[in-house]
């Protein structure tokens, strides 16, 4: 009998299936993932059993509709751990991890559910079935197959205790990473330390502190990667070095909260699992189902790019280096120096000054003039906010989006602000995903860390909090524009090192003219963004893309070395590990940490992007390649928007996504794009 008290347990009857949130309360989600493992277990069950022969009828449409209550609470709870997390939700997080593991080792490891999937492949030839369910069927097969499905029963024992402990193990790391974060939040006493900041981010840093019972001081609350973005503007070069030491504290304190063991534990124990699969590494069994294919493609690419990173790096710190020689100050330049004189040189040599240009990067004008906006000049979709519809948080705003006739395209949630229960970083996800199978109709959200101001002052934004913005959106643009069949296929579920891609290729549209001029202008006075400071800031878009290419490969090839681990292989010190790694491929320069060092490593120990972190500079190239079409083009028109739109964005998973660019684009990506950009030639 259904509990009709808890939400999750039937479809939502709020416009778009939206979750009932005022209705949710912690006592409904682990009911709800227990009736739901149940519930598709026995769904599941029922097609693996079946006496009749496997056909794609009875056994791949069955599949695609299981796990309705599952998804519901699933997606909802994801979100809560995420956004707005509790003890409650991080203890419970960490419970049903492994079970929830288990369960889809139920699904994944059934040797007479592979069988029909199997025996439906060998015939696909012979069926009549249109393009995207003969994918289906396709995929089907070579995931389970790379999941193990085709093990012995012995060794399929040991892959599930691995998935279980590898489940619980990556719970944990965020959950540390998130305590740590919120602990080593730096503490300000005195003002005048806070030097060099605006006005609006001295007052988010009272904010965050009232927030904390902290009367009359400035809290500088962590972001997720290794810089700060106050470090850029922060004259007191002291408490620049605090910020960065707290940074890069996270997770090697010892006590509860460090990570260092986890990630020992997590690598070996994916070396082992890959080694069971079949391949000699984790980034072996992981790039074997990305467009990339192998590690070594990978490295082929990124490594020669982390030579020429590291050389253009090396030219841009002497010139740092001369600028502090300059100020009149003698020491050498180290890392929490680094962003600070990197503005001085863009405002001496440039005359760019990104801390000026928050005052005309006002949140709502940001959102509504020029990220919706160029949504709607592109694909001419319009953007109401739904006052009306409650999300998870207070600070969650609703968005309808309907297409130019008025039909309804789905919901865009934003959540933009900073909270303690909030894990760092920013990033998109879907809480109902479309599907003609299932009727689902779509929404999607994207979180940022936003230092909030207080009540009654604006939000006024950085120049990177603005690019990240459109890159998020363009990840929920995907998520919305999206069209399938098969809820498999639903948004962005597309391959890894192909999901970033829609996302880079929106923030294009952050400098472009028209749409600059609809928002950037000054909150108190209305005037325009000066054209002649846009015209400094692209001639100086090579300026500092060594450091920042370095701090970011250094990152992606740490992930690879983790993962290029054979399980023969036993590491013992987190920090040696790192520093040899980035040693062999000239990334060494203290001056330059990685983006993200291990124990806060978020994408790849706790984030899905294991192996995978490669990823945004490798669809870049088709970033990159896409700029130049949509500029050789015409830019921003309907018809450019339309064919983006129909050719890419809507296609979602339902087909190779290298095949859906070639139908875009005309053709393979060019990676020279990408070279000129980086100011790699």
């Amino acid at each position: 009998m259904v509990d009709t008290a808890n939400p999750f347990l039937t479809p939502s009857t709020l416009p778009y299936q939206l979750p009932p949130f005022a209705d949710i309360r912690d006592e409904h989600y682990a009911p709800a993932f227990a009736e739901g493992m149940r519930e598709q277990a026995a769904e599941v069950a029922a097609v693996a059993r079946n006496p009749e022969p496997a056909t794609f009828e009875n056994t791949f449409l069955p599949l695609e509709r299981s796990g309705a209550t599952l998804g519901r609470v699933a997606r909802v709870f994801s979100n809560k751990c995420s956004s707005d997390s509790s003890e409650f939700t991080l203890q419970l997080e960490e419970e049903l991890a492994p079970q929830l593991a288990a369960h889809q080792d139920t699904i994944t490891l059934d040797p007479a559910l592979y069988s029909r999937i199997q025996a439906v492949h060998a015939q696909l030839d012979a069926l009549p079935l249109d393009a995207e369910s003969r994918y289906l069927v396709e995929r089907y097969s070579t995931e389970f197959t790379l999941a193990g499905a085709g093990l012995s029963a012995e060794q399929k024992e040991t892959l599930r205790d691995y998935n279980q402990r590898l489940s619980t193990l990556t719970t944990r790391f965020e959950k540390n990473l998130l305590s740590d974060t919120n602990e080593l939040a730096v503490v300000i006493d005195d003002v005048a330390e806070l030097d060099g900041l605006a006005p609006g981010e001295i007052s988010a840093a009272a904010e965050a502190a009232t927030e904390r019972g902290l009367t009359g001081a400035y809290l500088l609350t962590l972001v997720l990667p290794t810089g700060h973005p106050a470090l850029a503007d922060l004259t007191n070069r002291a408490v620049r070095e605090r910020v960065m030491a707290a940074s890069r504290a996270r997770g090697i304190r010892g006590g509860q909260h460090d990570n260092r063991d986890l990630i020992l534990q997590i690598t070996g124990l994916r070396a082992e699992r890959a080694r069971l699969l079949g391949f000699d590494t984790h980034a072996a069994a992981v790039t074997a189902d990305q467009t990339a294919g192998t590690p070594e493609a990978v490295a082929a690419m990124l490594v020669p790019l982390a030579a020429a990173a590291a050389g253009n790096a090396r030219a841009e710190q002497a010139q740092l280096q001369a600028q502090i020689l300059a100020s009149g100050e003698t020491f050498e330049l180290a890392a929490w120096d680094w962003a600070h004189y990197a503005e001085a040189v863009r405002r001496t040599t440039y005359a760019v000054d990104t801390a000026a240009m928050r005052e005309y990067f006002e949140l709502e004008k940001v959102l509504r003039d020029g990220v919706f906006y160029a949504a709607t000049l592109l694909y001419g979709v319009t953007f109401t906010e739904r006052s009306d519809l409650t999300a998870w948080h207070p600070q969650a705003r609703v968005f309808e989006v309907k297409n130019e006739d008025g039909s309804p395209v789905g919901l865009y949630i934003g959540d933009f602000y900073t909270r303690d229960s909030k894990r760092g970083g920013a990033w998109m996800d879907s809480l109902i995903q479309q599907s003609t199978l299932l009727g689902t109709p779509t929404i999607v959200m994207n979180n940022m860390n936003v230092p909030k101001p207080a009540a009654g002052e604006p939000t006024l934004l950085s120049y990177d909090e603005v690019n990240t913005l459109f890159h998020e959106f363009g990840h929920a643009l995907h998520g919305l524009f999206a069209q399938s069949t098969y809820p498999k296929f639903s948004g962005t579920n597309v391959y890894r090192d192909f999901v970033e891609y829609p996302s880079q290729v929106n923030e294009m549209w952050m400098l472009w003219p028209e749409v600059l001029a609809n928002y950037a202008t000054h909150y108190r006075t209305g005037e325009a963004l000066p054209r002649q400071l846009v015209e400094n800031l692209r001639a100086s878009s090579t300026f500092n893309e060594g450091f920042a290419t370095s701090e970011y490969l250094a990152a992606a090839l740490l992930d690879q070395a983790w993962h290029s681990i054979d399980a023969d292989t036993h590491v013992t010190d987190v920090a040696a590990f790192e520093v040899e790694a980035l040693a062999a491929v000239g990334l060494n320069n203290p001056a330059i940490p990685p983006r993200y060092a291990s124990t806060y490593f978020a994408h790849t120990f706790s984030g899905g992007y294991d192996a995978g972190y490669y990823s945004y500079i490798w669809s870049e190239v088709l970033d990159a390649d896409t700029v130049a079409w949509f500029t050789e083009n015409g830019g921003l028109t309907r018809t450019n928007g339309e064919r983006f739109r129909t050719r890419l964005l809507g296609v979602g998973g339902t087909k190779d996504p290298l095949e859906a660019y070639r139908d875009f684009r005309g053709r393979d990506a060019d990676v020279q794009p990408l070279l000129d950009r980086r100011g790699l030639n």
